[in-house]
């Protein structure tokens, strides 16, 4: 009797095993595939990412930055504001000229305020974004070409600028 529940374990072991692992790995597939659909319709080229930092001091915000590795990029002292870039980063430093941080991206440039061949305008941004429920605080006239912005922000209150130049 013994020999029987053995005969019978060694078959359905490998049976309910089997079949428990073809669930697991068609569960697994159905959730990839539900990840790649979900990346396809949110893969948004928003170009060149910096951050734009409300300073009270440029110069000793410029001295900190560069402590850190950051070079002067574009902008003056004399206009209030600077551009710092270490390889691919990028910092604005804004004294006077607004409150509060703002995350910004650039559809059509690179890192390098270079043009990028394939990007997408920022026309095409607002409606993927209108499309997954933001509300926008700003926005790009939906029938002009070229250079246009939009903002919007985070669930905390972080200001988002998309601001395309070409």
């Amino acid at each position: 009797m013994k020999k029987n529940y053995l005969k019978i374990s060694g078959f359905l072991v490998p049976f309910v095993l089997g079949s428990f692992l073809n669930t697991s790995f068609a569960q697994n597939s159905n959730i990839e595939n539900n990840i790649s659909k979900t990346i396809k319709q949110n893969n948004m080229k928003l170009g060149a990412f910096s951050i734009s930092l409300s300073v009270k001091d440029l110069k000793t915000s410029k001295e900190f930055y560069e402590k850190l590795g950051f070079q002067i990029f574009g902008g003056s002292m004399e206009q209030n504001y600077l551009i710092m870039k270490n390889e691919n980063s990028l910092i604005g430093l804004f004294q006077g000229m607004f409150q509060g941080n703002i995350l910004t991206f650039n559809p059509g440039w690179d890192e390098n305020a270079k043009n990028i061949e394939n990007y997408d305008d920022i026309r095409k941004i607002q409606k993927q974004l209108k499309t997954n429920g933001l509300t926008l605080k700003s926005e790009a006239d939906e029938n002009s070409v070229g250079p246009a912005s939009l903002m919007l922000t985070d669930p905390d209150g972080n200001l988002i600028l998309l601001d395309q130049h070409r």
